[in-house]
């Protein structure tokens, strides 16, 4: 027997036209790439978005074509998602922080029709002219007296695009399983792959997202997220902020420690959501001028895992909680939160920082296990090891355009991370499952070496990657790039390792680096530095 309730569909057009009744006192605010602040209503929002949708359809854009954006957290983008997306076309968001090869492969493979673009990235798509043969138009974000002179055929004005259209039209009512965006893997093996959201895995994930327990987004709050458009739709902020009515504050290209701390401080912004680097840049700024984030209460830090000395800092600094959470392009991307709970806040200081370096419990909706090789499940005691498995509403079944699905068996997708689950269900990313350290049977987390080799105070990244060993096969080998300016000796680095980790735990080396390399969402980029150091051998022979 059926429930006998109304079986309306979950649309995105029905987030910003519930804002813009509901909340017409929220805004959002923009630092545009033109320079300056731009500052509008939800209401203002829906119109624009309403008038972008008339110009695309102007221009033959039907229900399932593609529209990508290269472009930063503005007003102008929020407005792509909204106008797109709502008239049944696909938002595909593209990182201009890939490879050349690796933009054109997503261009092309996902046939893009139209290409918007910020001014900043006018001269990247300028390099990319040869793989836009199927792209109709490339718009830049921007107005008639900021148009850029470019070699680009088809350039089009934003402004001049939407401006002469009506804010008058009706949103179609689609099945709610209708594709909505689509975003690509950042691709370290192998060309990226395409997820494709749906309505309905979006808003459900929108409401997951704004739980208390999650990332705590309300009318009240004034958000501000760095973690970019371009990736996995900005962990859902541009749907969870209109949806409870909260402010969002955009950074646009403004992503260095000064910028961020004159929005920050100038729009009384309270959460803040990004990657470590971006606050590890924040901080160090904050240090240099003596200033502290009075308006600032949690930072919900995802991508890569938040140092202990990151955290403390946050807190003793800033008074402002640091949220870990996890999550993946595959998982819309929200998967786990270790939000500021009543048993978190009650644990003395040297324990709670322990606590907020795990990637937190899982959120409503979705399934997490750890398994071993053999696939049988794992017991929740924090020791045990395993490859982690997820599955829910707003989790991939398979890639775009793929014909095999992603999961297994049981309905299953393996994220490619071991990771521990402790008693009361918080989970611990211990490592990728091609970078862990296998050395002499048993394994060694190269992610907590990092964050406790960052915690020294002459280190300013740290990087941990497998050696080969005649002996134990693999060891870990330490790359770190020092503080400018300072001295780093190996020893006491190695040392200082040694009093937070098992001694067969301490790396073998250490090299001293220049830099390190990442990937288009900030990660290091672990797979080059194995090629470039495959064949350091490690001769010593460290007691297990």
């Amino acid at each position: 027997m059926l429930g006998n309730m109304q079986s309306q569909g979950l649309l995105i057009s029905d987030i910003l036209e519930f804002a813009a009744q509901a909340h017409p006192d929220a805004n959002i605010v923009s630092r545009s790439v033109e320079g300056g602040i731009h500052r509008y209503t939800y209401a203002d929002a829906l119109a624009r978005s309403k008038q972008l949708a008339n110009a695309l359809e102007r221009l033959g854009i039907k229900s399932g074509d593609r529209i990508a954006t290269i472009a930063w957290n503005t007003y102008r983008h929020f407005e792509i998602y909204y106008a797109v997306s709502g008239m049944g076309a696909i938002t595909h968001t593209i990182n201009p922080r890939l490879f050349p090869e690796q933009l054109s492969y997503i261009i092309q493979h996902a046939e893009d029709q139209y290409l918007f673009v910020d001014l900043t990235f006018v001269p990247l798509v300028e390099k990319l002219a040869d793989s836009l043969a199927g792209v109709k138009g490339i718009v830049v974000m921007t107005d008639e007296a900021h148009m850029p002179e470019s070699s680009l055929e088809n350039l089009l004005c934003y402004e001049t695009l939407a401006s002469n259209e009506s804010p008058e039209y009706q949103w179609p009512c689609l099945d709610d399983n209708t594709a909505a965006a689509l975003c690509y893997t950042s691709g370290t093996t192998g060309n990226p792959k395409g997820v494709l959201y749906s309505h309905r895995s979006t808003i459900i994930h929108a409401f997951a997202a704004s739980q208390k327990d999650a990332l705590d987004i309300s009318e009240g709050s004034r958000v501000l997220p760095v973690v970019p458009m371009f990736h996995v739709c900005a962990w859902g902020v541009p749907y969870s902020a209109p949806m409870t009515g909260a402010t969002i504050v955009f950074p646009g290209a403004g992503m260095d420690g000064a910028s961020l701390t004159e929005l920050i401080q100038s729009e009384q912004v309270d959460l803040l959501l990004g990657v470590p680097t971006v606050w590890l840049g924040l901080l160090n700024h904050l240090d240099e001028v003596g200033e502290k984030l009075d308006s600032v209460e949690r930072v919900v830090i995802g991508g890569s895992a938040a140092p202990v000395s990151m955290i403390e800092a946050f807190d003793k600094k800033h008074d402002a909680m640091v949220v870990h959470a996890w999550g993946m392009t595959e998982m819309s991307p929200l998967g786990t939160v270790c939000a500021p709970g009543r048993y978190l806040r009650s644990l003395p200081d040297k324990e709670r920082y322990a606590l907020q370096t795990k990637q937190g419990r899982a959120v409503f909706g979705i399934q997490i296990k750890i398994v071993d090789e053999d696939n049988q499940e794992l017991p929740h005691d924090g020791q045990a090891f395993g490859r982690l498995l997820v599955k829910g509403p707003w989790v991939v079944e398979r890639y775009y355009l793929s014909e095999e699905s992603a999961l297994d068996d049981q309905g299953w997708f393996d994220t490619g991370d071991v990771a521990t689950i402790d008693e009361r269900g918080y989970m611990q990313i211990v490592d990728r499952k091609k970078d862990v350290i296998k050395s002499g049977g048993e394994w060694i987390s190269s992610i907590e070496l990092e964050n406790v080799a960052v915690g020294y105070e002459t280190v300013q990244e740290a990087c941990v990657i497998a050696a080969r060993h005649e002996k134990w096969d693999e060891r870990p080998l330490l790359l770190v790039v020092p503080v400018s300016g300072k001295s780093l000796d190996k020893q006491d680095l190695l040392a200082h390792i040694g009093k937070y980790v098992a001694s067969w735990w301490v790396p073998d080396d250490v090299v001293l680096v220049e830099s390190l390399p990442h990937t288009a969402t900030g990660k290091l980029l672990k797979k080059d530095l194995r090629e470039t150091y495959q064949d350091y051998f490690l001769s010593s022979a460290k007691a297990m």
